[in-house]
């Protein structure tokens, strides 16, 4: 169906009607149960670990295939049509953020103890960066880890972390040095047992319910300093930052998924739903507003396309990675109102899943850096 992208190649349209026939039979049936339970079974990680789906982009050394990003860029978009943006979310976070800054900065001991268990999913993990009182401002965060002996300290707490509350570890965002700045961070993981680690209540949040989102307390808790990512102080600014774009990218791929599922739903609903003699989608104001809603989604994946295509390409396409965050997720909001609009009142009913979509779209514009620092991003990038 992409091909014609000049991005996807046949092996990774092969790979995509392999993930959505799991998608279809394994995830989309169960959403909605899972989205009342708030609660997707933690067995989901060892069957994404046995499919190979988590570690698509790691090396078969850690227990991946080495295929590539691009073939999780066609998970990160078929787990958007799964029905649950927190399932996707959940089993996301494992693959993109949370083992991410392991294969890239991590040592060789610290690979085999967290990424690898992480890749047969036998290991949840997490990324632990927002704070109470700041999320995109890195640079500005509170939790410390003062060096002792052959431990860290750490005192200071996360919150809206996603797996938070069933990780078995974190990779956490701490100031080795709070007098210096952005250049006293650096990453650190903690596991789930540590004494002076506690997790708080599990966040209720208005989408992605599927998703355990969990607040973090540290009090005096001992890390041994063999846990500290890369074995070197002071590189946590920038550990976190070369993350970023794929976790950015990753957003605007699963928000392209979401949309295709949206659109295909509501041209279904509109061929089917009849009002004062005919249906739907014979009315011209039916039709165009949909015209429309598929432009405004071709256009967010060009864009997201031309951003991937970038990146694997080896670029550290920062303007394009934002712009592409920025509008695929904007644009999802709008397609996902847009599409309850036109279900009318049964749009407003928790039965049909376009309530749903509706609810989870409308994180991507937060997550992973506000549209307004996307913006500032931009600007910065066009030497403004």
């Amino acid at each position: 169906m992409l091909q014609g992208y000049g991005l996807y190649q046949e092996e990774h349209e092969a790979f995509r009607r392999t993930v959505r026939a799991v998608v279809e039979k394994e995830l989309k049936p169960f959403a909605s149960q899972w989205e009342e339970q708030e609660e997707f079974p933690r067995e989901l990680f060892t069957r994404f670990g046995e499919l190979g789906f988590l570690g698509l982009k790691y090396p078969e050394a850690h227990g991946g295939s080495n295929a590539g990003e691009l073939y999780e860029a066609v998970l990160l978009e078929e787990m958007g049509r799964c029905g649950s943006g927190g399932v996707a979310a959940g089993l996301g976070a494992q693959h993109t953020i949370a083992t991410g800054p392991l294969h890239k900065f991590g040592t060789e001991e610290q690979k085999q103890r967290f990424l690898a268990p992480a890749i047969r999913g036998e290991k949840i993990g997490a990324l632990g960066i927002t704070e109470p009182n700041g999320g995109s401002d890195v640079a500005g965060l509170r939790t410390t880890a003062r060096r002792d002996g052959d431990h860290y300290v750490v005192n200071g707490s996360k919150t809206y972390i996603t797996n938070g509350v069933r990780a078995d570890f974190v990779v956490l965002a701490v100031k080795t040095n709070p007098d210096a700045g952005h250049k006293g961070l650096a990453l650190l993981v903690v596991e789930k047992g540590t004494p002076g680690f506690s997790v708080g209540r599990k966040l209720k949040k208005l989408g992605w319910r599927a998703s355990d989102t969990g607040e973090l307390f540290f009090e005096d808790c001992r890390v041994p300093a063999a846990n500290l990512l890369g074995g070197v102080e002071g590189q946590g600014f920038y550990q976190i930052m070369g993350n970023f774009q794929w976790e950015r990218l990753s957003l605007a791929l699963g928000a392209l998924g979401a949309m295709e599922e949206m659109l295909e739903v509501v041209m279904a609903h509109v061929r089917d739903r009849r009002a004062f003699g005919h249906a739907l989608h014979e009315f011209q104001v039916v039709r165009h507003r949909i015209a429309e809603l598929a432009t405004d989604f071709e256009a967010a994946r060009q864009l997201t396309y031309h951003a991937l295509r970038l990146h694997v390409g080896g670029e550290y396409a920062i303007a394009q990675t934002s712009m592409a965050k920025k509008v695929a997720t904007e644009t999802a909001c709008r397609v996902a109102d847009a599409c309850l609009q036109l279900h009318g009142g049964a749009g407003y009913m928790m039965e049909y899943d376009i309530q749903r979509h509706w609810r989870d779209a409308r994180l991507g514009p937060i997550g992973g850096g506000t549209s307004e620092i996307m913006n500032e991003i931009i600007a910065k990038q066009l030497g403004l």
